[in-house]
């Protein structure tokens, strides 16, 4: 998967249309409450300044409608991007149109400007090749840091390839390169980790990597339904009932493969959904009616951590349990601390989709891992084997 990046093109002089992913959460007063999106595509921003470029940010935030809510416009980025980056960055009212174009044709080398949302367009996500040249048209090439949105063929990072070239930001490349190259050649063992809540988010991950996984550990809420599936008690327990056949199959599918199943053995039970629920931890088998799992065990984590020793190549996504709440924490903490220690041994891991990122945030082990991915959707489809839009776009070497 060799694609252009920015190191393959001349950019002094030139003004570049950059897609970043700054679609980042809220509080109630517009304070921006995790800018990792941002930081991230810092070396992409500053690469274009260092070397002459006048740059052009491009992002969408939410999902507004014709009215453009307020809430949802990019202007509420400029404070904290101009911080991030220790220069003034200008600021458009809309994203094509004479504004921006004016805008766009005033940028000066050195010089930064953020357009309106490119989602107050309907035509954004229809992949309107109208709406793609018209931003085509603010710049001289174009730059795909959005990795974020690459599962989504919009304009801004598929159509406008029809008439610019599109090359990789380094966030992208580094995406590209860590997901695509290490799941195309894998150093094994190999382990994946899939937890979450529904096994139907999941169903097309953990299909294909039964096809290249030596082990795979399959943990949080979608573990019930493989258990019932088996002719477990649940209790009241997260499951889905019209995925039992699936989850049998999945299982028949990963032995005729010779690839290893880790399912919890023990687990932590609540009477209730809440985090001063009375607890206790049962047997896979004992699980009483009316309460419901919400973590794994003591000695499922110890197989979980034993599965992952001497791993060279390690993919989670998915937390183990109920992570938001402490008491619920400790199999999601096993597991990151455990994948820390691989990679610290030598192996190449990935964390990737928005509740294992958060999970792993909290256990504050992130920078022990190889690779953190931003995308949440595209990270998933990656991991399924899909063909991306906005990777397909990106021009190749």
């Amino acid at each position: 998967m060799d694609k252009k990046t920015l190191k393959d093109i001349d950019v002094k002089g030139k003004k570049v249309f950059v897609r970043v992913d700054y679609n980042v959460p809220f509080d109630e007063h517009q304070n921006i409450t995790n800018d990792t999106r941002m930081v991230r595509t810092l070396p992409t921003i500053n690469y274009l300044l260092d070397n002459g470029a006048a740059v052009i940010l491009a992002c969408h935030i939410g999902r507004p409608t014709e009215a453009r809510e307020p809430q949802f416009s990019t202007k509420h980025l400029v404070k904290h991007l101009s911080e991030l980056l220790g220069k003034d960055v200008k600021w458009a009212a809309d994203c094509v149109g004479p504004e921006a174009e004016k805008a766009a044709a005033d940028l000066k080398p050195g010089e930064v400007l953020l357009l309106e949302n490119l989602r107050y367009h309907k035509a954004e996500k229809k992949n309107d090749p109208e709406f793609a040249k018209q931003l085509a048209s603010l710049a001289d090439v174009a730059v795909d840091d959005a990795f974020g949105v690459s599962h989504r063929g919009h304009a801004s990072n598929a159509g406008i390839a029809q008439y610019t070239e599109v090359v990789a930001g380094f966030l992208m490349e580094k995406e590209i390169n860590y997901i695509g190259k290490t799941l195309e050649a894998p150093q094994h063992p190999f382990v994946a980790i899939i937890g979450g809540a529904k096994v139907s988010d999941k169903i097309g991950v953990i299909s294909n990597m039964i096809e290249k996984v030596d082990k795979i550990i399959i943990g949080g809420g979608m573990a019930h339904t493989f258990d019932a599936a088996k002719g477990l008690p649940i209790g009241a327990s997260l499951c889905e009932p019209d995925k039992y056949d699936l989850a049998r199959e999945l299982l028949k599918k990963a032995e005729e493969k010779g690839v290893e199943v880790i399912l919890p053995v023990d687990l932590v039970i609540a009477d209730k959904f809440a985090a001063d629920a009375n607890t206790q931890m049962v047997d896979v088998d004992k699980v009483p009616d009316g309460w419901q799992a919400l973590d794994s065990g003591e000695k499922t984590s110890a197989k979980y951590v034993e599965a992952l020793k001497g791993a060279k190549t390690v993919v989670w996504n998915g937390p183990m349990g109920v992570f938001e709440f402490d008491a619920f924490a400790k199999g999601t903490l096993a597991v990151a601390e455990a994948v820390a220690k691989a990679t610290e041994e030598g192996a190449i891991s990935i964390v990737g989709g928005g509740d294992s990122v958060a999970a792993l945030k909290k256990t504050g082990l992130t920078d022990k891992i190889s690779h953190v991915s931003t995308g949440g959707g595209a990270t998933l489809e990656f991991l399924e084997g899909k063909e991306m839009p906005g990777v397909a776009a990106i021009a190749d070497k």
